[in-house]
């Protein structure tokens, strides 16, 4: 459904859900969830209802994924980087203290 405009000489390895994905350095974690053949979505806690990407600007919380560990990411807020380890967020998203 989405693609790139253009291709970067650049690129950096991230893993998602243990496989291997290009990425150009600097753009959205969310915007290279989107280009996947296998449609990117978490489970929403109650329901089970399929979420993703959606408002890009950091609002509306459905791009929320599990980033080297950490939970509750904002994936359109997230810059890539060499070596991210990206998996679907399982659970209710977690405020901070």
């Amino acid at each position: 459904m989405f693609r790139k405009l253009h291709e970067s000489a650049e690129a950096v390895t991230i893993y998602v859900e243990g496989k291997p994905v290009a990425a150009e350095p600097g753009e959205s974690l969310a915007a290279v969830l989107l280009r996947q053949a296998v449609v990117w979505s978490r489970p929403t806690p109650v329901k089970g209802s399929r979420r993703a990407p959606y408002c890009m600007i950091g609002v509306c919380f459905d791009c929320l994924a599990q980033v080297d560990g950490v939970a509750s990411v904002q994936t359109c807020m997230t810059p890539v980087q060499e070596g991210m380890k990206v998996e679907r967020q399982q659970r209710k998203r977690c405020l901070p203290s």
